[in-house]
């Protein structure tokens, strides 16, 4: 057999495969509502590999920092990998069809919002389960006390995420009488009180305001984008306002950091004063509209594009592991840095132990980044058959699972 034939043979499989997956999608899916989801997903996982550090102390355990707190000029890098609101704004939209959908088909809210958030529950249970008896075995193993807190606070700290979109899911109907009420300007009233919020705690009179009022910004912020895809899936939003989405979010961005004094970063940094993701600022809403805008005014391009096999059936991939992907990828980042470490004992490798204080780090991490992707597939591919029902799972099975997850969420809340 030929070298040429050799080489080949992946790249024919994978068209094999592609066109299989491209002939058996329904014509009227929705391809660009898709490839918005896995950009989002895929976003996460980047995002969190690039703003993420991991040093190792004196004993040899792994912490966490972040190249921000070193590299506070790299701060607008992201805005780009920040794109939970294109998440939000994707979720809102497939939820209003579904449920639309599930009502032509006489099928009950309750029973719709069970199915959806069973969806969102199962591959958590699964992870959390699995680091529940990991972490113990490690720990008799040897592996440091201060690794395993990391990991369990890499790991959990993004589940937040999970709980909060549940929440904005649920009140679906609430978003969508919104929207009949004042249609385009469904999310206005989320990003009023986000503002309010933010005048109390970040205005003159900000050190008699208690620092829990910042709380109240969590449903209105991370709903903002929901109401958003809410509007846009009932016909609300066309490309005007994609153009007044895209553009008047930029220039509050703009505005909000470069008048007004909110922190660059959309993720958290060590030891800031102020952080803009938790609770989200005024700040994480402007960038929202702005994603939204763009993401709505590409629309029908990106569906085009995704008319290929080869790119569909990528996205198509992505989007049916997507849970799956979101609970695995700081796993996949903390094995490969530990395993990584037991083979370089002695200082570390670059790029995945090193003090992230120079842009020689950013290129290192970038070049380990498809290795981190291989790993992250390799526990995809273990785990996703637990995002669908668990109908082969015995009761005892799933009972102990449960234990699991909850001594996982008992650890993870001490160490938090």
């Amino acid at each position: 057999m030929s070298t040429t034939r050799v080489e080949q043979r992946p790249l024919g499989t994978w068209r094999a495969f592609a066109r299989r997956i491209d002939a058996a999608t329904p014509p009227g899916r929705d391809r660009a509502i898709d490839g918005l989801r896995a950009l989002a997903i895929l976003g996460v996982v980047v995002g969190h590999w690039m703003v993420m550090a991991l040093t190792v102390t004196g004993d040899g355990a792994l912490r966490s920092t972040s190249p921000l707190l070193h590299l506070p000029a790299l701060a607008p890098a992201s805005w780009a990998l920040q794109l939970l609101g294109l998440f939000f704004l994707v979720g809102g939209y497939s939820a209003t069809r579904s449920l639309q959908s599930a009502r032509l088909r006489g099928r009950s809210y309750g029973a719709w919002l069970g199915g959806r958030l069973l969806r969102l529950a199962r591959p958590v249970a699964a992870a959390t389960a699995v680091l529940g008896l990991a972490l113990p075995v490690l720990a008799l193993l040897g592996v440091p006390g201060g690794t395993l807190r990391t990991t369990a606070v890499l790991v959990s700290q993004p589940f937040w995420f999970v709980g909060i979109y549940a929440l904005v899911t649920a009140l679906t109907p609430l978003a969508l009488a919104l929207e009949r009420r004042l249609g385009a300007l469904a999310a206005l009233p989320a990003l009023l009180v986000v503002a309010a919020v933010d005048l109390l705690r970040y205005g003159p009179w900000h050190e008699a305001v208690p620092g829990w009022v910042g709380m109240v910004n969590l449903l209105p912020g991370w709903g903002f984008a929901y109401l958003l895809g809410v509007a846009w899936a009932s016909g609300r939003i066309g490309r005007r306002g994609a153009v007044v989405l895209a553009a008047g979010g930029a220039a509050l961005v703009l505005l909000l950091v470069l008048g007004l004094g909110y922190p660059a970063s959309m993720v958290g940094v060590p030891g800031a004063g102020r952080v803009n993701s938790h609770p989200p600022s005024l700040l994480v809403l402007a960038l929202a509209a702005a994603q939204s805008g763009l993401a709505i005014g590409l629309r029908d391009r990106l569906g085009r594009l995704l008319r290929a096999p080869g790119r569909w059936a990528a996205v198509a991939l992505v989007n049916l592991n997507a849970m799956t992907i979101f609970c695995w990828h700081q796993v996949a980042l903390m094995v490969l840095s530990g395993a990584a470490l037991a083979l370089a004992p002695v200082g570390g490798l670059p790029g995945l132990h090193d003090v992230p204080d120079d842009l020689a780090w950013v290129v290192h991490r970038i070049g380990w980044l498809p290795l981190h992707l291989a790993v992250l597939g390799g526990f995809v591919a273990v785990a996703r058959r637990f995002e669908g029902p668990w109908h082969g799972v015995p009761r005892p099975a799933r009972a102990t699972a449960v234990a699991l997850a909850a001594g996982f969420a008992a650890y993870a809340a001490t160490t938090i």
